[in-house]
């Protein structure tokens, strides 16, 4: 049973999404998207983020400092799963609700499943996949079964850049994940648009969201590798791009490759790397979400770099959920 401290803020967080989303809404129809952020940890004592996708959303719970008997916990995140609902005019069902932890180097992007500790599971399931509008272009999602969607909205800006300077150029997408990148990219009329990521499962995926933006195979090609060994080979060979997004993951540990991946130590190796792929007058789009990394241009010698991160932070997110660079050599 809810507490009357738990109504009250109940309340609060009603009265917010309903104004937030009341506002998003109207912004969010003239540029043909559907899914956004509606309510971001705004009141400190509701550390939740709320994402629609249409008729459908996302309740995230944040860790909170303090501990909460599981029976009261759950009670908690159904109200506010319930008040989510109807602040935003859409069915209690299609509220999935899932809980955010410090994830370990093993657990990036995995499949939640039942009784898999390493992942943080959803409490419970919606439809899994549909299909979402962003920018005129339409991604799916998967509501249910991951984590993540399979579409990280702060990086919406970012990906409009890459479309309006893709057109004619040989574009080289790295962690390319879904592909969303890749799809934007192909949008703006890029000669040939390459993607990279080491999952089968997420390249399957990218191929899916650019059929399903009605681009073809002439244009676009995945590749399942290591990005280091990809970008060693494509040096070797010769092969230059126009523009590379390396947009990594803060971890990962694959068991497919040997080693690991902490951005905050090896960035500067993958953005050398990547700088030895690029044609004349190309560029690199590198996004991090790793706090704690600190780009010291010392360390990356020969390049020449501008922080964009203002420019690429939406209207629906607060703070600053990740930082962009421009680097190109000096």
């Amino acid at each position: 049973m809810p507490t009357e401290k738990d109504l009250e803020q109940g309340r609060f967080f009603a009265n917010r999404v309903a104004k937030r989303d009341k506002h998003l809404r109207k912004w969010a129809r003239k540029s043909d998207t559907d899914c956004y952020r509606v309510y971001d940890r705004d009141i400190p004592e509701l550390p939740l983020s709320l994402d629609r996708y249409g008729d459908a959303a996302v309740l995230y719970l944040y860790e909170r400092p303090y501990e909460k008997p599981e029976a009261e916990e759950t009670a908690w995140l159904e109200l506010m799963a319930g008040v989510a609902a109807d602040s935003l005019g859409i069915a209690r069902e299609a509220v999935a609700v899932k809980t955010r932890r410090r994830l370990g180097l093993e657990s990036q992007y995995e499949r939640a499943g039942p009784g898999d500790r390493r992942e943080p599971v959803a409490r419970e399931r919606v439809a899994s996949e549909r299909v979402v509008r962003e920018n005129g272009l339409s991604f799916l999602v998967n509501l249910g079964d991951y984590i993540d969607t399979g579409l990280f909205m702060d990086h919406r800006p970012a990906r409009a850049l890459v479309r309006e300077s893709a057109s004619g150029k040989r574009v080289l997408n790295l962690f390319c994940y879904t592909g969303s990148f890749s799809v934007y990219a192909l949008a703006g009329g890029a000669s040939e648009v390459v993607g990279v990521d080491l999952s089968n499962t997420y390249l399957a995926w990218a191929e899916r969201n650019v059929a399903l933006n009605g681009f073809g195979r002439d244009r676009y090609r995945g590749v399942r590798s290591d990005v280091q060994a990809f970008l060693e080979g494509e040096a070797a060979r010769g092969a230059r791009y126009d523009s590379v997004v390396l947009d990594p993951p803060t971890f990962s540990n694959s068991k497919k490759v040997d080693g690991f991946l902490d951005i905050v130590r090896h960035w500067p190796s993958l953005v050398g790397s990547c700088l030895g792929v690029l044609a004349p007058g190309g560029s690199v789009l590198f996004s991090t979400n790793a706090r704690t990394l600190r780009l010291d241009p010392s360390l990356a010698p020969g390049a020449s770099i501008e922080d964009i991160s203002e420019r690429t932070i939406p209207e629906d997110f607060r703070g600053h959920p990740h930082r962009t660079w421009i680097i190109r050599p000096a």
